[in-house]
C-alpha cells in the first residue's frame, strides 16, 4: 500500500498513535520493544501502526536477527517534521501558547 492522496499522507500524521511513534523516533531508531517501552502503548497497537508507517515509507525497517529496528524516513519525513516545527514556532500562534 501507498499513500495516494493528502487525505492518506496527513491521516498518517495525524493519527495519535502514530504521532507518539513519530515522536519517539525523532530521537533515534527503536525496536517495537523500546517503542512499547518510550510511548506505554500496547505492542500489537505499535506493530499496527507501524506497518502502516513502513507501507508509506514514513520509517524505514532493518532486520537484525529476530528484531526489526525503526527509525523515520531522513530523506523526506524528517525534513517535513522540522519544517512543520519551524512554521508551528514561527506563525501558529495556538501552538506558541505556554
Amino acid at each position: 500500500m501507498y499513500c495516494k492522496s493528502y487525505n492518506d499522507f496527513f491521516g498518517t500524521l495525524a493519527n495519535a498513535t502514530n504521532q507518539a511513534i513519530i515522536q519517539a523516533l525523532q530521537d533515534g531508531e527503536k525496536s517495537v520493544m523500546q517503542l512499547v517501552l518510550k510511548t506505554e502503548l500496547e505492542q500489537s497497537k505499535i506493530s499496527h501502526a507501524l506497518k502502516r508507517l513502513a507501507d508509506c515509507r514514513f520509517v524505514n525497517v532493518q532486520q537484525v536477527g529476530k528484531q526489526r529496528f525503526y527509525e523515520l524516513n531522513k530523506e523526506t519525513i524528517l525534513p517535513i517534521l522540522e519544517l512543520a516545527d519551524k512554521h508551528a514556532q514561527k506563525m501558529c500562534p495556538t501552538c506558541n501558547k505556554n
